[in-house]
């Protein structure tokens, strides 16, 4: 669906996937990520590279790689030990490009190691192209660049969005002084003439696609997606009869996507509101609209007017409200995420009293989560909190729907009858929800990440997100589950996790050998893990089935468990299946800091099967034989972590392999990659951020996401970004001497500049 939607649009490449692991829940990008988990990211990526590319439209994957943080993503240095890197944020980007083989990888802003990604020769050749393969163009992020002539000699072929030519000029002399081999720009320039000829050969003119077919489809991703987290009690499906008091802003205006790059316009809005009254009251109006859904489409992403024929036509002015449905009652609880409203809690309250059921809809506003910004925090808004509690007092059957795109605290949890995490639905987001809450659709959706009791609990948290101008990865590879679980941590909602209308029995696991040698894996052998899946409920559903490997008898510190299967199958009440899902040697594998490479050492394997990390309903035991590995000697605090993880800097050196880098504040001499808000105390500082705030305002609006992100791109984009905006690489170098207080070249340089914008006029 979605290359059809880029053909009609003219788009050849699509900025996506992005599979940065989830190493935090505060990452303000997480949105757009898929899991905290390698495996289960390799694999939906895959999945989607290989669903577009097969319609004709190429992939960009992205962002290669340690995008984790949006805090000063455009000049970290991400300091990683290489085993973190190879079991964690490369598995993703490993598993797509020998899979899928996409069109393009995006290289990430950040740096890795003390080298920008864009320029990275270990990460773009060695690892990407020699070692996995990958035969397409690298493309940097938007104004990602750093050394354009670097960027090529390590394998990155397209700068974007481009410069003021700054760029051209420093590869041509560098061609011209020997410091760049031609050559190395024929292989560029095969490369992008190959991605434009394979772009237009697949070009299919004319298509069209049907807005309501696609509308549709919509609807069933958000209902299946949807994450039944909690439903004590039977709360949940609203039963024939219920009366429902529906409650929070959120139902009516709904929350449905994420913000910054990846904003879109959508062809139509569903609201729960509006879909819920629908399925429970036949008089309710059966059009789903919000004022945004009749607004005009931008420009850039206006369908055809043929075209827009084939979806139900929006009225130009919308109702207010609905019309009053006999079965819900509707009171929106907050206007505001901050300032509680007592009035309006007060007629929630009463409207809930009423009611067989409460249905109340919190979550994120777009200015808690965004592109630009991580979160510092769990927490809702206090006002949705706030009205979660007040209801949960007066009422026991209580149903929350959450709409954000990153795990939050629920200090009401314990007090409620059923919690829905909807996620950011989409623009059919409120159709799915109501479809999930009415059992039209029974959930079947597992959580990808841990929603953990408190931040006090994540690993990465006394190192996240770094500053002034390192960040270290010092919780290696416990990240989610894997530290969550190896600790027994309490949580909120375990890794996997997803409850159903219905109930599954698990039966024993049977493995096709129960013994095999290191060799016999080192030739590529498979373990079958095989039970039976039975529906013991009285409904169809549908069971997520997980597999687990855990290494009884490391030589290195390993997490307790790691997925490394997963499937999903549909059965009705009262059937059974036969379910067998396959383990290559990959699967019990670990990267050797000493040998440099994937390990598979002799010992016992537990392999674990349930419904997710902390439901385990079946194991069994697989041996593998060949001579032992001498056991490594590692800090105590990554062989046996404690609950809270807080690692110091010799253990932390250890695991690298070598000293770690100097953490430098952003003081002077400032240079083409200080972050402009860097120099705001300086004369020249202060007047070009209030210019560039004026500017950036006036394109991204007014609204608090887009307010953010202007913020914090004002703050932490580098002074070389400039050049993306008009300002030429001289007076670059001019407003650096300015803010070093070198006036004399400073004021030379852009008086210069000055000179020869006049004689071309």
């Amino acid at each position: 669906a979605i290359a059809q939607e880029c053909h009609e649009l003219g788009v050849g490449v699509l900025l996506g996937p992005g599979v940065n692991i989830k190493r935090s829940p505060l990452c303000g990008r997480n949105f757009e990520y898929f899991s905290e988990d390698p495996y289960l990211t390799g694999e939906i990526a895959t999945a989607f590279v290989r669903a577009v590319q097969a319609e004709g439209i190429g992939t960009s994957l992205k962002h290669l790689a340690a995008n984790n943080q949006e805090f000063r993503r455009m000049t970290i240095d991400v300091v990683a030990a290489e085993r973190t890197l190879r079991e964690l944020e490369l598995g993703g980007f490993e598993a797509v490009v020998r899979q899928a083989r996409p069109w393009t990888v995006m290289g990430a802003y950040n740096q890795l190691n003390g080298t920008y990604a864009c320029e990275h020769p270990w990460l773009l050749t060695e690892v990407l192209r020699d070692e996995w393969g990958f035969d397409g163009i690298v493309m940097t992020d938007w104004g990602a660049t750093n050394d354009r002539v670097a960027g090529l000699r390590a394998g990155c072929d397209l700068e974007m969005p481009g410069t003021t030519g700054g760029g051209d000029a420093r590869i041509h002399d560098a061609v011209s002084a020997g410091q760049l081999d031609e050559t190395v720009l024929d292989v560029v320039a095969e490369r992008l003439v190959s991605l434009a000829l394979t772009a237009r050969n697949h070009r299919r003119e004319g298509v069209t696609f049907d807005r309501s077919a696609h509308h549709a489809l919509a609807r069933r991703a958000a209902a299946d997606a949807a994450v039944l987290c909690r439903n004590e009690q039977r709360a949940l499906p609203i039963r024939d009869g219920d009366t429902v008091a529906l409650i929070g802003t959120f139902a009516a205006e709904p929350r449905f996507q994420g913000t910054g790059s990846s904003r879109m316009v959508p062809t139509r809005i569903d609201d729960l509101r509006t879909e819920l009254a629908t399925l429970l009251d036949s008089a309710a109006p059966t059009a789903s609209t919000t004022p945004a859904a009749s607004a005009a489409p931008t420009a850039s992403t206006a369908p055809t007017a043929s075209a827009a024929t084939t979806d139900t036509p929006t009225p130009t002015t919308p109702p207010a409200t609905p019309p009053p449905a006999t079965r819900v009652t509707y009171t929106p609880g907050y206007a505001h995420p901050t300032r509680t409203d007592d009035a309006l809690v007060a007629e929630a309250v009463a409207a809930a009293q009423q009611a067989d059921v409460a249905v109340v809809c919190v979550g994120l506003p777009d200015g808690y989560e965004n592109e630009g910004n991580d979160r510092t925090h769990l927490r809702l808004p206090p006002t949705h909190d706030g009205l979660v509690a007040a209801i949960a007092a007066v009422h026991d059957r209580v149903v929350v729907v959450l709409s954000n795109g990153a795990p939050v605290e629920m200090p009401w949890v314990d007090d409620v009858q059923a919690v829905v995490e909807g996620y950011l639905g989409g623009q059919a987001g409120g159709g799915g929800l109501a479809d999930v809450l009415t059992g039209v659709v029974n959930p079947s959706g597992h959580l990808a990440e841990t929603f953990p009791r408190h931040l006090d609990d994540v690993a990465a948290h006394n190192h996240f997100p770094g500053g002034p101008s390192t960040v270290e990865y010092r919780e290696g590879l416990y990240v989610g589950y894997r530290f969550h679980d190896t600790v027994d941590t309490p949580v909120l909602f375990p890794f996997g996790h997803g409850l159903s209308y219905t109930s599954f029995a698990y039966g024993e696991v049977a493995l096709d050998r129960s013994e095999l040698s290191v060799e016999d894996l080192a030739g590529d052998a498979e373990v079958v893990v095989s039970h039976t899946v039975a529906n013991t409920g009285e409904v169809a559903g549908r069971a997520v089935v997980q597999v687990y490997v855990r290494d009884l008898e490391a030589a290195v510190h390993r997490p307790d468990r790691e997925l490394k299967a997963f499937t999903k199958v549909a059965l009705e009440p009262g059937a059974s299946t036969r379910v067998e899902l396959t383990l290559p040697a990959r699967a019990f594998a670990y990267w050797h800091p000493d040998r440099e490479g994937w390990t598979i050492e002799p010992g016992t394997f537990e392999i674990l099967v349930g419904a997710s990390s902390r439901d385990l309903r079946s194991r069994a035991t697989l041996t593998v034989t060949g001579e032992p590995l001498p056991v490594r000697d590692e800090p105590a605090v990554y062989r046996d972590p404690p609950r809270y993880l807080d690692v110091d800097a010799a253990s932390f050196e250890e695991l690298l392999g070598r000293p770690r880098p100097i953490n430098p504040p952003l003081s002077r001499p400032f240079t083409r990659n200080t972050p402009i808000g860097a120099i705001a105390d300086t004369p020249v500082g202060k007047s070009m951020v209030w210019a560039i705030e004026k500017r950036m305002r006036a394109g991204f609006g007014d609204d608090p996401a887009s307010e953010a992100l202007v913020r914090s791109m004002v703050d932490e984009a580098p002074l070389r970004t400039l050049t993306m905006g008009g300002i030429t690489e001289e007076q670059l170098d001019g407003i650096v001497d300015l803010a070093n207080g070198r006036f004399g070249s400073g004021g030379r340089r852009v008086l210069r500049q000055l000179m020869m914008a006049l004689d071309r006029r």
